[in-house]
């Protein structure tokens, strides 16, 4: 018998949360408790279940995001997330037809972009996605790290103050809308993400809450452009410290504020080790320290995903560093997305439209979506085979037209 893809209904709310815990290998004993705290974030009419004899054998949902792109404007795109199909419904289509379905109402909602982090590689390209930031995480030896001990503060005329939850729900949202409007790859951050981050919201079956250390940098003018939030353990050997320092999440409104926050978790007393959390691949964090081998790389992989709903519209929504003009032949298996584009990029604005000009550079829409946020370089693409170069120095073209000065980050995984 053949499953059925649909949105799911109220009633069924339950087996669905059951069939997203069993896909994640998390115990699928899901309390009442549970299931009413995640509804109350949960738009059924985005949220589909594959059924076989009335049980819930696949999941996914999708929500409404904002992703900063180069330039600073805030996109709306269809952020895909608890995408599950059950170990007995394998290779039967079922992620395909969910797919489709998601994306096919995206479309029809006029959103420009879909995005996902992807637990797996290999599953999204097939569907348009492609790999559009990447995080790394560094380990760094304090002791060898060769920082000044005597540093007692910010030498600009900042301070830093240690705050609780309460203030973080505060202060945090008009912080990070300041940090997401300068750093492309960020997405937005609701209510109900500071309650949970804060520990206002505890999701039953979640472990146990432990309660961080929060800080915040505030500028000489007593604005508040930075915030960490850490945790740590107790570790002693032989009367000696071994504590690690893991950072849940460092936002700064400029490098002043980052440079002071990271010197600061570096000199907390009894601190050996700073596990940084995921960062951007050319975070400040390694060179900042006078020897930078101390901070050794423990992950570095791909992490937001971004596939382009509407073309030209995505691609005129980001800024340009350059001038130029590009025609692009876009391959969308989905049949979409795709289409000849010519994109006329300027600093001060941008157009693009479909024409039937000859094409410049041809590539699927997965390849286009590793390029939009400015990280990957279409040379390297056309090395690889992944895109295909129909006149001479095209790649070097849209290097120069897309890529960024920064690599683009997206801190939350969703």
């Amino acid at each position: 018998m053949s499953s059925e893809v649909r949105t799911i209904t109220d009633a069924e709310f339950h087996d669905w949360v059951r069939a997203v815990a069993t896909g994640f290998l998390r115990p699928p004993d899901i309390s009442r408790e549970e299931v009413d705290v995640r509804r109350t974030t949960t738009d059924l009419a985005r949220t589909l279940g594959a059924f076989d004899g009335g049980r819930c054998v696949a999941t996914l949902r999708s929500f409404t995001q904002e992703l900063t792109v180069p330039g600073g404007t805030a996109v709306t795109a269809d952020a895909v997330s608890n995408v599950t199909v059950a170990p007995t419904h394998r290779r039967r289509g079922l992620l395909s037809r969910m797919m489709a379905a998601d994306l096919a109402a995206a479309e029809e909602r006029g959103d420009a972009l879909a995005t996902l982090t992807a637990a797996e590689y290999p599953i999204y390209g097939r569907f348009g996605f492609g790999p559009a930031t990447w995080t790394t995480e560094w380990r760094v030896d304090v002791p060898r790290a060769g920082l000044d001990p005597r540093w007692s503060g910010p030498g600009d005329g900042g301070r830093i103050d240690l705050v609780d939850g309460a203030e973080v729900r505060k202060l945090g949202p008009e912080l990070h809308d300041r940090m997401r409007a300068a750093r492309h790859g960020v997405v937005s951050r609701d209510d109900h993400w500071w309650r949970v981050f804060t520990g206002d919201v505890r999701h039953p079956g979640g472990g146990t809450w432990i309660e961080p250390f929060y800080a915040v940098y505030r500028s000489p003018e007593g604005r508040v452009d930075g915030l960490l939030v850490y945790r740590a353990d107790d570790k002693w050997e032989a009367k000696v410290p071994h504590n690690t320092a893991t950072v849940s999440d460092l936002l700064a409104d400029g490098p002043a504020a980052e440079r002071a926050l990271w010197h600061f978790l570096l000199s907390v007393d009894w601190v050996t080790t700073v596990d940084s959390g995921p960062r951007a691949p050319d975070d400040l964090l390694p060179l900042l320290l006078p020897d930078p081998r101390a901070a050794r790389i423990t992950t570095h992989a791909d992490f937001l995903w971004v596939r382009l709903m509407d073309v030209p519209r995505a691609l005129e929504a980001r800024g340009y560093q350059g001038s130029g003009s590009l025609v692009l032949e876009v391959h969308d298996a989905t049949g979409l997305s795709g289409g000849r584009f010519r994109l006329d990029a300027d600093p001060t604005g941008s157009a693009c439209a479909p024409t039937t000009e000859s094409p410049d550079l041809a590539l699927p829409l997965g390849a286009l979506g590793s390029l939009y946020l400015g990280d990957e370089s279409a040379v390297r693409l056309t090395a690889l085979g992944r895109a295909e170069e129909l006149r001479t120095g095209a790649a070097v073209r849209a290097d120069q037209l897309l890529r960024t000065s920064r690599r683009p980050w997206c801190p939350d995984v969703f």
